[in-house]
């Protein structure tokens, strides 16, 4: 039997999903709300969604509610500070808490559009030890492994 995919979700990925069905972040979105990979957050980035959208999207707020109620999250709570202070001598201080409650969750992949301090520094996930992907190279990968058979996962 196939191992549920567990996909650590950034703000970014969540906010753009509620924006954009049809997008790579939306169909992730779909994904997880079908049951087909696992969503995991943080209550931090729960807070930083709600916010945001809040403040810049405030007419996809009853979507947002719905689909957060949809999806099955897996909340993990707070990172420990300790754990914190570690990952700011890994990326940038503001993404800190992210990257820790990601290492805290394990997760299989990290996914985030968060490109400046997460895709385009590979020593972040070097020194993290997670697979971080932004939302397009995740459905790439899940699809080119899907369709040769490798892996536990398929569509």
């Amino acid at each position: 039997m196939a191992t549920k995919l567990r996909l650590f979700l950034d703000a970014s990925v969540i906010i753009a999903g509620i924006a954009s069905l049809t997008g790579a972040s939306g169909i992730i979105l779909s994904l997880c709300e079908a049951g087909q990979v696992q969503a995991v957050v943080s209550e931090a980035i729960l807070d930083e969604c709600q916010r945001n959208i809040q403040r810049k999207l405030p007419e996809m707020m009853p979507r947002f509610q719905r689909v957060m109620k949809a999806l099955k999250l897996e909340v993990v709570p707070y990172p420990p500070l300790e754990q914190v202070r570690r990952c700011e001598e890994i990326i940038h201080r503001k993404d800190a808490h992210i990257l820790a409650a990601a290492i805290e969750a394990g997760p299989d992949y990290l996914v985030t559009l968060d490109a400046a301090h997460f895709l385009k520094d590979p020593s972040v996930s070097q020194k993290s030890g997670l697979r971080i992907v932004s939302p397009g190279d995740f459905l790439d990968e899940v699809i080119r492994v899907g369709s040769t058979g490798e892996g536990e996962y398929s569509t």
